[in-house]
């Protein structure tokens, strides 16, 4: 994609692309902790979920870098309805971690979009107690 034009897309739009990236990524991993499909949707959905991506994205934002912060800030301030699952701050913040997500995948930065992502996932592992 190119540069121009994912610098004028929304941060909605990138969070949605970081949302299916890291729903992706997070199943993968859980394979090398079962195999039981009841166990790999609850953990999955438990990662996933905003109030988990809000924890995720205060555990590792002393990882990230100025820019990939103000990534994270316009997506957190993006005008959007949070779920019932979750506080408004919780749902703001899981928009924001995706939108990041979302704009590395674009811009096809595959290895730090895989550091972020294995620092969050190892981060929810903790959380969890796993």
């Amino acid at each position: 994609m190119e540069e121009n034009l994912i610098k004028t897309l929304s941060p909605l739009v990138l969070a949605h692309i970081g949302d299916a990236y890291f729903h992706l990524y997070v199943r993968t991993r859980l394979l090398d902790i079962t195999h039981n499909i009841t166990r790999l949707h609850e953990l999955s959905a438990e990662i996933v979920s905003a109030p988990a991506q809000a924890k995720i994205y205060h555990d590792i934002e002393n990882f990230l870098t100025n820019g990939e912060r103000d990534i994270f800030r316009r997506g957190r301030n993006a005008k959007s309805h949070a779920p019932r699952k979750a506080t408004v701050a919780e749902y703001h913040a899981s928009t924001g971690f995706e939108a990041l997500l979302g704009e590395l995948f674009l811009r096809k930065n595959f290895t730090r979009l895989d550091e972020i992502c294995e620092k969050a996932f190892v981060s929810a592992l903790k959380e969890l107690c796993l």
